[in-house]
């Protein structure tokens, strides 16, 4: 842990993600407030947030995979930062004159700059940071992360309602700056010596997808993301009637609920710092999707907050364990150079599994009931733990591919 709060390259990656999040929660808060405002709290037009943010994955992950692996990731972070930072300017004036459709624009502009600064982080990370240390720098990510899943919906509320949408659309302009500033610091990488052209992005991606066919391990990680996902997505759009059908209490309430939530991915987050080096990948994914799932249906059965809420802090914590270890898996199984493309392939169905859930989950409470599906996502989850166990540990991808290679010279 001491080596890795003396790597440059990992603070410097830490501190933009920790400016990127304060511009994410500001962002949200404001624009879903400000829409809400705007339109007397149409759900369609704060659908549109959701579909605005979700639609570049679909459109551009994997392109935008093969690109970040063409990149060099220094420059394709700071350039991200420096489009956003552009693309606040006009739409400031835009708003300022009375047209508020166009903080669309500001989603999905900050969308598609995701699939680029993403992989090229994890790039970075790949690069930098010694396969010992990726645990703790994982589980670093994750404490952010789940430390503004506490403090980042205060935060944007309070600058929103103490200051504006105009205060916070410029708050963002300072924070993007920041940001680019502090990557400039950061080492320069290699360029590539081939022209990029139509050609060369179509053979990359024929190779990303080759790469993910001979590697078993990625195809099952696929699988139980996009069963993960489902399940989990069967639930995203429920918690609120938990709370009030199963617990009687105010709507207002969630947002305790989902502190707890938070606070358990901290605290699961610390822990995982702590045992770097230490977690035993396999069962420790096996045991937080069961647990994941149990949680799911001790939840839904609950009546009582005090169980609820203890739910929630002991499956966000055994959730954070189990990300961080997929995470570090990920860095080590991929090698560095299709770490884009990758994520270009995982992240859409992520994504397309969690939105299908998200459909289907309205449709069956009306068919069935709320229990039902509680029960119906648990079991889905515990399913992705049973895939899990065909994941292997001992054996990362990377070093198979690494060590064919060096067999072939």
């Amino acid at each position: 842990m001491k080596e890795l709060l003396r790597n440059r390259v990992f603070l410097l990656v830490m501190a933009s993600d920790v400016l990127q999040q304060v511009g994410i929660w500001v962002r949200n808060m404001a624009l879903l407030y400000y829409v809400v405002q705007q339109t007397q709290g149409d759900p369609v037009a704060v659908s549109l947030l959701t579909v605005v943010e979700y639609a570049p994955i679909f459109l551009f992950s994997l392109v935008g995979g093969v690109l970040a692996d063409r990149w060099r990731p220094k420059r394709t972070m700071i350039w991200g930062d420096v489009l956003s930072f552009l693309s606040i300017v006009p739409i400031l004036f835009v708003v300022a004159w009375g047209y508020w459709q166009a903080v669309f624009i500001v989603t999905m502009i900050s969308a598609i700059v995701s699939l680029f600064s993403q992989p090229s982080s994890a790039k970075l990370l790949k690069t930098h940071v010694p396969e010992q240390e990726l645990t703790a720098a994982m589980a670093m990510t994750q404490m952010v992360g789940s430390l503004f899943i506490i403090l980042g919906p205060i935060l944007g509320t309070f600058v929103y309602y103490t200051f504006g949408v105009m205060v916070s659309l410029s708050s963002l302009l300072v924070i993007f700056a920041l940001s680019a500033c502090l990557l400039l610091f950061l080492p320069d990488s290699p360029r590539s010596m081939e022209r990029l052209s139509v050609q060369a992005v179509v053979r990359d991606l024929r190779g990303g997808l080759l790469y993910l066919r001979e590697h078993a391990n990625l195809k099952v990680l696929m699988v139980m993301f996009g069963v993960l996902a489902l399940g989990a997505g069967l639930t995203a759009p429920l918690d609120i009637f938990l709370v009030t059908e199963r617990l009687g209490l105010a709507e207002a309430d969630l947002q305790w609920f989902t502190a707890l939530s938070g606070l358990g991915l901290l605290i699961g987050a610390i822990i995982a710092a702590s045992l770097s080096g230490r977690l035993k990948g396999k069962g420790v994914v096996f045991a937080g999707l069961i647990l994941l799932g149990a949680g799911t249906m001790i939840e839904v059965w609950s009546v009582w907050p005090i169980l609820t809420g203890g739910m929630r802090l002991i499956t966000g914590l055994f959730l954070a364990l189990t990300q961080t270890v997929i995470g570090t898996y990920m860095l080590t199984l991929v090698r560095a150079e299709y770490i884009g493309r990758i994520n270009g392939l995982i992240t859409p169905i992520f994504i397309g599994c969690t939105l299908i859930g998200t459909g289907l989950s309205g449709m069956l409470v009306a068919q069935s009931s709320l229990i039902f599906v509680y029960m119906l996502s648990g079991l889905i989850l515990m399913l992705a733990a049973l895939v899990a166990l065909r994941l292997r540990f001992d054996y990362p991808v990377a070093k198979q591919a690494e060590g064919r290679e060096t067999a072939g010279k």
